[in-house]
This record gives structure tokens, sequence and C-alpha cells, in this order.
């Protein structure tokens, strides 16, 4: 199983930036993929998550409205689009494989994260 995150960077208050997950080795239109974020000295925190087919889809409390997940399964491709970033946002994101759609958030795989670091 291989997850790979990019698209990260240093972006102002209020700026977007759109994560990518590159997912191999595994059935990939079986699972739900989701992301995960890690800020130091935080709790790691549940983004957001996306059914196997599409159809579906989770937010955090903390990002609802202002981030979108979707995916391409033809390319076993999974995208985050995060706008009106604040300094909050700040932390290393990782995607990851979720288990099953009604275990919200249990991951059982993921990768090196990416790093997103809001600030002027």
């Amino acid at each position: 199983v291989q997850l790979q995150a990019s698209g990260g960077g240093l972006v102002p208050p209020g700026g977007s930036l759109r994560l990518s997950c590159a997912a191999s080795g595994f059935p990939f239109d079986d699972y739900p993929i989701g992301w995960f974020r890690q800020a130091p000295g935080k709790q790691r925190e549940g983004v957001s998550c996306i059914s196997s087919s599409g159809n579906d889809t989770y937010y955090g409390d903390s990002v609802r409205g202002r981030f979108s997940i979707s995916r391409d399964n033809a390319k076993n491709m999974v995208y985050l689009q995060m706008n009106s970033l604040e300094p909050e946002d700040t932390a290393v994101y990782y995607c990851a494989r979720q288990k099953e759609w009604r275990h919200m958030f249990l991951f059982d795989s993921w990768g090196q994260g990416t790093q997103v670091t809001v600030s002027s």
C-alpha cells in the first residue's frame, strides 16, 4: 500500500492550496480515502474523507465549508481543495486509507505527509 501526499506549501491567511494524493498497491476504488493532519503539540485530527465511489463526503467541524475533497478513480488520485486557510490549519497533512466508511477516520495505512503552513 502506497499513499503519497503532495501540494503543500506556505500560503497567507485567506489563501488556498490544493493537495493531491497518489495511491497504489491496492484496489483503490474499494476503499474510502481520507486526510488527517498533525500539528506540533496537538493531537492528530481527521480532516475529511470520501467514499469509495466518491458519492459521499465527510468533513471535520473545523474545516467544513472551507475544504472540499474529491477523487478520480481512473487515476487513483484524491484531492483536497483548501480555501480560506487560517493559521490554525498549519500542520503536516497525510492522505490515508480508511478501513470502512462507517468507521470515520479509522485509517489503516498512510504515507509521508506534506507540510502546510499558513502565515503572513
